[in-house]
């Protein structure tokens, strides 16, 4: 009987947080557009520039599980959990994740692709 490669977990656990990333991102760009904020322009680059990172990434991560016949479906959900179904040829096994898991990962890769894109400029001298 086939198991889901262990190699593939990380590129099945990005198909789900990527996309969450991306939804914060959008929402954090709509925020900043419309608030008070005196210079939005920084701000809204280092989002985009960010967007662009997991837009790629994710891009890979779809790539690489259509290549390796791997799929992600969201389950069930509560108030607590998150349930996913991870597929590989002919076998599914399922998955349940802690909200509050889901939610801290996102805000670490928030950090990270952020951070990324931020360090990504060039900062002038004065």
């Amino acid at each position: 009987m086939a198991h889901i490669p262990i190699e593939a977990v990380p590129y099945l656990e990005s198909a789900i947080y990527l996309p969450m990333l991306l939804i914060v991102l959008e929402k954090d760009y709509e925020l900043i557009e419309k608030g008070p904020f005196k210079l939005k322009r920084p701000y809204v680059h280092l989002i985009e520039e960010a967007k662009k990172l997991a837009e790629k990434d994710l891009q890979n991560t779809k790539s690489y599980l259509k290549k390796n016949s791997l799929k992600v479906v969201q389950g069930k959900r509560d108030d607590l959990f998150t349930e996913y179904l991870f597929y590989y040829k002919q076998v599914s096994e399922v998955r349940r994740y802690s909200n509050i898991r889901l939610r801290n990962r996102v805000e670490e890769l928030l950090n990270d692709y952020l951070s990324s894109s931020g360090s990504s400029r060039k900062s002038s001298s004065l």
